[in-house]
């Protein structure tokens, strides 16, 4: 397991001073673990690390607001299509994204705000295709210190 975005991390985990998320080596495709004090927050860090995998974040601006609302039956599969509803706005529209506001989330629905821009693949270093979200090893845990999801891709 890799871990990304570090920042002097202490031996007692501080939700404040954790990575965004980890990634997991899985065969012949790639998953993530996304942290957050709040549940909005995990899901906000597993879309920012499935775009990571897509791309150099750093170079995408945010040029272009999205509302982005998904509908499911239960918390793991309103996962799932939160992440799968990027991948069909990456594949049809063109674009990609870099930062994520949950506004409202519950077991079966989300209602959020993604900023990015249209898809410069010269400017934006593409790394690897991510083509779904799947429930391969999915979970979605919560412990004293906040929530982690973990989210498989299909690569």
């Amino acid at each position: 397991m890799k871990s990304m975005d570090h920042t002097n991390l202490p031996a007692e985990r501080d939700w404040e001073k954790m990575p965004r998320f980890d990634i997991i080596e899985h065969t012949a495709d790639i998953g993530i673990i996304a942290y957050g004090a709040e549940l909005k927050e995990a899901f906000a860090n597993a879309a920012y690390a499935m775009f990571s995998l897509i791309a150099d974040l750093e170079s995408v601006r945010e040029e272009v607001r999205r509302q982005i609302e998904a509908d499911a039956e239960d918390r793991e599969s309103l996962l799932i299509s939160w992440l799968n509803e990027f991948l069909y706005i990456l594949d049809v529209e063109r674009l990609i994204f870099r930062r994520f506001e949950i506004i409202e989330l519950s077991e079966t629905s989300l209602r959020a705000e993604a900023y990015g821009e249209p898809l410069d693949e010269s400017r934006h270093g593409l790394k690897s295709g991510v083509k779904a979200a799947t429930y391969h090893m999915l979970k979605i845990e919560k412990d004293s210190k906040g929530y982690s999801v973990q989210v498989i891709f299909d690569a």
